[in-house]
């Protein structure tokens, strides 16, 4: 049996975490057996579809690397299965009334007003449980009702005695008594299908074999499963992944502010990482290796290995490995990437290329930059006691007699790149007998005002140039002999 698993968005808004490692597994299930995995874009729920949600579905596969295989020519060469494209072919309706036909379903008339009767409250929660009313309609009743264009759901008739057993491939074999089986609606007063029933449709009609989905589902699958049986189809293997939450165990959601892709591209991450870490949450390789390219994934993925406990989105984890990231990354590819955040903070002219070569093995998003580097810019404002180093043998004395020394031989050198000044530096030290660090830290200290820096001294020196070196060692003179 070859493989097909589907990655089925509702266009709401942008893609949560855990709707990516949906999609994700499902990509990972079929290529590992070298299957099919196709995108269907499922927009029968008109009144919740976000303006722009669907080219938010399309760059978020493509910028992960999700492609799908198949389906209809729509924009591009190979275009999603969209469901209300579907549905106004009248695919769906048709299939609800095959049901209604085997008793499997039913015409409902009810009003709004006669659902809310049949509200109740369980567990501090309002449910409504239809009554089946209308089961009990005759023929001619419905088709009479239908003639006189009154409004109408279609409804599948679950029993009440009994139970349904399904199976998931993580979860065992799970059983439900049938009394908590509501008549679910199939279509709806809009003549638009539901969720539920056009995904079971369009699962059978595209031989979807694997159906992944969140473990919020579960409780959905017998209802599923009765359909598949009801029409005579073969149920296909369901994998129900396990929750994701937060750093506190509660259900990541959109306050945390890192619920979707969208919110980590944004906070400066990197798409590769950031489906690296998607894979990890609930998934483990059989070694303990963490780093894995899509390739990779590919590769190594036995869905089999998914845990059934809840995987915690750890935020420090997701910046450690985005670190890893750019830290392997081709530099041109990080200067594209970084070139806004250095343009951001530094405004005067320096060779940024050589800033970014800096920072690049130092952060871990891409934001981190602003903090490295910031000094560039302006010297912040700091205190003279930062000239005094235990391990260099600085202190504030010998910082201000140092600068005054090796200021004129800055300003003499028509070398200023970082291997000349190195080199003027470590002839001054030689001849005066004094450490590398004795001399570095006053400089640097000078020229940043800062304790830590991307680079050392002659690094800075070369970026910032002989001019603004200079004013910065005098500034630093000054501000020493007036401490």
């Amino acid at each position: 049996m070859k493989i097909r698993t589907r990655y089925a968005p509702s266009p709401t808004g942008r893609m949560h975490v855990g709707n990516l490692r949906t999609a994700l597994y499902a990509y990972l299930i079929a290529k590992h057996e070298d299957g099919t995995f196709i995108l269907r874009i499922e927009d029968t729920d008109q009144e919740r579809e976000v303006e722009g949600a669907v080219d938010i579905i399309y760059r978020t596969l493509r910028d992960t690397g999700l492609i799908h295989d198949e389906g209809p020519d729509i924009g591009g060469p190979v275009g999603p299965y969209v469901q209300s494209e579907r549905q106004a072919k009248g695919i769906y309706l048709e299939y609800a009334k095959q049901l209604v036909e085997k008793g499997e379903a039913y015409y409902c008339f009810c009003t709004p007003e006669r659902l809310k009767t049949l509200t109740r409250t369980v567990n501090g929660e309002e449910i409504t449980q239809y009554d089946k009313h209308c089961l009990s309609l005759s023929k001619e009743e419905v088709e009479a009702n239908l003639k006189a264009g009154m409004p109408y759901v279609i409804r599948q008739n679950n029993p009440r005695e009994g139970t349904t057993t399904f199976h998931d491939e993580l979860y065992g074999d799970i059983t439900v008594d049938n009394a908590e089986l509501d008549d679910m609606i199939l279509i709806k007063s809009d003549g638009f299908p539901t969720y539920n029933f056009a995904n079971v449709v369009d699962d059978h009609l595209m031989g979807i074999t694997h159906v992944v989905r969140g473990n919020e589902y579960l409780s959905s699958a017998p209802k599923y499963n009765r359909l598949y049986e009801a029409f005579g189809w073969e149920v296909p293997v369901y994998v129900h992944c396990p929750l994701i939450t937060d750093e506190n165990h509660k259900k990541l959601s959109k306050r945390s502010g890192h619920s979707s892709f969208e919110d980590l591209i944004e906070q400066g991450f990197i798409p590769e990482a950031v489906v690296n870490y998607v894979a990890l949450l609930g998934w483990s390789p059989e070694s303990e290796r963490e780093i894995f390219s899509l390739e990779e994934l590919v590769k190594e993925f036995d869905y089999h290995r998914i845990s059934k406990s809840p995987a915690v989105f750890d935020m420090v984890k997701l910046r450690w490995m985005n670190g890893e990231y750019i830290k392997a990354m081709d530099f041109d590819r990080f200067y594209e990437l970084a070139e806004p955040y250095l343009k951001k903070v530094i405004k005067k002219p320096m060779d940024l290329k050589k800033i970014a070569a800096m920072v690049k093995t130092r952060i871990e998003v891409l934001p981190d930059i602003d903090g490295h580097i910031d000094f560039f810019e302006q010297v912040p404002e700091y205190d003279c006691s930062m000239y005094v180093h235990k391990k260099m043998k600085t202190n504030e004395e010998s910082s201000l007699a140092l600068l005054k020394d090796v200021r004129p031989l800055l300003a003499e050198t028509e070398d200023f790149s970082n291997d000349g000044l190195f080199a003027l530096l470590k002839a001054y030290g030689e001849e005066k007998g004094y450490k590398t660090g004795y001399i570095m830290w006053p400089i640097r200290t000078a020229l940043s005002g800062r304790e830590m820096t991307p680079a050392g001294a002659t690094e800075i020196l070369e970026v910032l140039g002989k001019e603004e070196s200079l004013k910065r060692i005098d500034a630093a003179i000054e501000k020493l002999e007036n401490r």
